[in-house]
């Protein structure tokens, strides 16, 4: 891989591509596939990560009244809530919009 994929031999092409379905292949047959997570799955585990707390997330919410439906299920998360959200955890604001 160091050489870098242009630099393969033929030989070298084939094996890393039937190396890749190969490992396709297993990860297919051994692993179940991740659930879905929904907006809120999402921020509850990112604030786990990070050791957050819902008053840490005032400043992205709005207030701590906003903070706490949010969390608890009554209040979804606004489209400008999620861009502010996915610049804290520089992820997709997409990941906090439910579908």
């Amino acid at each position: 891989m160091e050489k870098g994929e242009e630099r393969f031999s033929d030989e070298e092409a084939t094996l890393l591509d039937l190396v890749s379905d190969l490992i396709c292949r297993f990860e297919e047959k051994t692993y179940e596939p991740l659930p879905e997570a929904g907006p809120l799955d999402v921020l509850s585990e990112l604030m786990e990560a990070n050791g957050l707390r819902a008053a840490d997330l005032v400043p992205l919410l709005g207030s701590r009244a906003r903070a706490s439906e949010i969390l608890s299920g009554k209040r979804s998360i606004s489209k400008e809530q999620a861009r502010r959200l996915g610049e804290r955890f520089h992820i997709s604001p997409a990941a906090f919009i439910g579908t």
